[in-house]
């Protein structure tokens, strides 16, 4: 695209296409050849391109913050339902159905909190870089690999002792031989972790893989793996990285490219070199009385080249933003951006992060690791691990209205004092009083007010 638009304002200006592409080709004026491999999503994306690195370094501190307990199941029925919730709204809940999660909760789970059964996931990390570089992996690649470290005999056999999330660009699966990739078997093999010329295998058994959704299919099992958000927005990162790179080169040689010439005669070899070899003395001596220089001849200046103000790359390099914001699920109003960035709807955009994109992939994290992870230990089974965004500040405003719904239909004795406190994570108090079913009116309970004896006549 920029190329096009490159080619399409030269021509407009001077008109002589096969010459002035040689001129933009030299120059810089084309595209880079990438790869589609996930090294390009690393190599000339995450550690190349400020605007990538930007969203999803944001994105991995904000899932790492989010606050996360073990809670034993007492009701599964309850919670059934309570997962359903979740799904059926894709965590979006309004402040009613808030407060019908919060009853689901309540019901579904005893109030129990257990320890994780590893403080850390390894000697290396701690659970908040395990959740930082999680979410960088699955939004740079679409794939995530966690290794379990387990012991094969003694006690402890069968029970991870480390978990390790591995390299997602240097993971490739092995299929078994033959294997039907529509049967009712896993296809999966093996996880080959590959680097240069060394290669370490992984039981299926011993790896997690979790993937975004893929919808290339192909007999050698391409649709295993996931697929990278940035596979979309491949062609808005070489646009982005060049528009940069050609501002770079243009500051690099202090405007744009030209040639000098004389205007009534032509300057001879001699000349040319006297001039060149001036003006490179001008550039190396920083003295202001080096920057004056005489020549005898009359002499002009042709540019060959747009200046950075003619192409406005920075235009372009605004909508690559746009669009790199969409496939990673952010808004650009959260990259100190002022252009429409206001505190309302920066604060709406924080919260549509953490409710379209940080809980989403939480929960793949939730269902994909934790569910197995947590049943291969003794003492944990029938338990979940659950991530808490409503103590977020984002969330405060959503919280906000579920108090005011839940005082509504306190007030219409659709619940009681207790199961309101509930609703807002209060303790309960041991008072058979605050179990009464009241409404607003003299705070009858609900039996005076229906009945017409209490009634008072006008």
């Amino acid at each position: 695209m920029a190329n096009n638009i490159i080619n399409r304002v030269w021509n407009n200006l001077t008109g002589r296409n096969k010459f002035n592409y040689s001129f933009i080709s030299s120059f810089g004026g084309e595209y880079t050849s990438y790869d589609k491999d996930n090294s390009t999503y690393l190599d000339k994306g995450y550690n190349y391109n400020s605007i990538i690195y930007s969203i999803i370094n944001k994105q991995a501190i904000k899932t790492s913050s989010i606050p996360f307990v073990v809670k034993k199941v007492d009701d599964k029925e309850a919670k059934n339902k309570l997962d359903n919730l979740y799904k059926s709204t894709k965590g979006n809940l309004s402040p009613l159905q808030k407060i019908k999660s919060r009853h689901l909760e309540i019901k579904a789970f005893n109030g129990e909190y257990l320890e994780l059964p590893l403080k850390k996931p390894n000697a290396n990390q701690t659970w908040a870089e395990f959740h930082q570089l999680y979410k960088t992996f699955l939004k740079l690649f679409g794939n995530v690999y966690i290794y379990l470290l387990t012991p094969e005999e003694g006690m402890n056999a069968g029970t991870p002792i480390a978990v390790y999330l591995l390299p997602s660009q240097d993971v490739k699966i092995v299929t078994k031989d033959n294997a039907d990739l529509l049967g009712v078997e896993s296809p999966i093999k093996s996880y080959m972790l590959i680097q240069g010329k060394q290669y370490v295998e992984f039981g299926a058994d011993k790896v997690l893989h979790i993937k975004y959704n893929n919808a290339n299919y192909d007999e050698d099992g391409e649709h295993l793996y996931g697929m990278s958000p940035l596979k979309a927005a491949l062609r808005n990162i070489q646009s982005a990285n060049k528009a940069v790179d050609n501002n770079i080169k243009t500051l690099a040689n202090s405007g744009a490219f030209g040639f000098i010439h004389g205007k009534n005669a032509a300057i001879q070899e001699n000349q040319a070199k006297e001039i060149k070899e001036r003006l490179s003395e001008m550039n190396n001596n920083p003295d202001d009385l080096a920057k004056i220089a005489g020549i005898s001849a009359e002499i002009g200046f042709t540019r060959i080249s747009l200046t950075t103000d003619e192409l406005k790359p920075f235009e372009y390099l605004k909508y690559d933003e746009k669009q790199l914001c969409n496939v990673l699920g952010y808004s650009d109003k959260l990259l100190n951006n002022d252009d429409g960035a206001k505190y309302d709807n920066v604060n709406s955009a924080r919260k549509m992060v953490v409710t379209d994109d940080i809980k989403p992939d939480l929960m793949m994290l939730e269902q994909g690791f934790w569910k197995p992870f947590l049943a291969m230990y003794k003492g944990y089974d029938n338990t979940v691990l659950e991530y808490d965004i409503s103590e977020l500040p984002e969330m405060q405003e959503d919280t906000e209205k579920m108090v005011n719904w839940g005082v509504q239909l306190l007030d219409r004795g659709v619940l009681n004092r207790n199961e309101l406190r509930e609703v807002v994570t209060f303790a309960v108090i041991e008072d058979e009083a605050m179990n009464v079913y009241t409404v607003a009116n003299d705070v009858w309970t609900l039996e005076e007010a229906i009945d017409s004896e209490f009634r008072i006549e006008e």
